[in-house]
């Protein structure tokens, strides 16, 4: 599974196009546990949800042109603050 994903980021990165129906089920469960860990750190109160997070994130990712991908953990990777 993991070759899996790192040859359609390679594969997005060449071509342009995230290959969203592929690649969302393989990543989803990973990304909504690093959204849950980075919103435990919030303030209390606040009304962003961990799925809602990643719902807007990815479709930022698949809408945006620049897909440029090394790898799974590179995909993964969070940006600093």
């Amino acid at each position: 599974m993991k070759g899996d994903i790192t040859r359609m980021l390679k594969a997005a990165s060449g071509n342009g196009r995230l290959p969203s129906s592929d690649l969302l089920p393989l990543v989803y469960d990973e990304l909504r546990s690093l959204a849950a860990a980075g919103m435990s750190r919030e303030n209390p109160g606040h009304t962003l949800q961990a799925t809602a997070l990643v719902h807007e994130a990815w479709l930022r990712l698949a809408g945006t042109d620049e897909k440029r991908w090394n790898d799974r953990a590179h995909f993964s990777a969070r940006r600093p603050r």
